[in-house]
């Protein structure tokens, strides 16, 4: 129990920075299945990994004693998805976006910054750069918060923005992450 404690403590904090930021997060309708919770998670993972497991659509953020955070989150869609291990490189509130070439290609209207903060911009309230430079875990703006669930992204990990800032406020530069089929 103390455990659960110490994670719901970790969410007050992340809105209570959030706030402290300046970052202005919409409160989110959450249908049951997008709700974040403890569960059971038996796996090789220490206490403080990421894995995200992109068959079910889930982040996990292991806790320790056999528990993890879990989290619905959208992945890469047909050919953008990937496998491996890494770690976060670079935590970001309300981050600009310039499209990588590639997402520029699919949608050349694109402008070449979306700023942050801005209702366009797919980063929503906060990104987690992972090293490489090539992907993120991030919020996801509100035209884009159905994809939640899907496989729809150009190869970022897509989460609510209540739930990047949860995540956010528990992780740190260096954080390892797993992404697993």
């Amino acid at each position: 129990m103390r455990q659960f404690r110490g994670i719901a403590a970790a969410s007050r904090l992340a809105a209570v920075a959030a706030v402290a930021a300046g970052v202005s997060v919409a409160a989110e309708v959450r249908p049951a299945a997008a709700a974040r919770e403890v569960v059971t998670f038996k796996a090789e993972a220490m206490p403080g990994t990421i894995v995200v497991k992109t068959s079910e659509r889930r982040l996990y953020y292991v806790v320790g004693d056999g528990r993890a955070i879990r989290y619905r989150v959208a992945v890469g869609m047909s050919g953008r998805q990937w496998t491996g291990a890494t770690y976060i490189d670079g935590k970001h509130l309300q981050p600009a976006w310039s499209p990588p070439t590639e997402v520029k290609r699919y949608k050349p209207s694109l402008p070449s910054l979306i700023p942050g903060g801005a209702a366009s911009n797919p980063m929503g309230a906060a990104a987690l750069t992972l090293s490489g430079g090539e992907y993120a875990i991030h919020g996801t703006s509100a035209s884009m918060r159905r994809s939640i669930g899907s496989a729809a992204s150009f190869g970022c990990i897509r989460m609510l923005n209540e739930d990047v800032l949860d995540l956010f406020s528990q992780v740190r530069v260096g954080t390892r992450v797993v992404v697993e089929r």
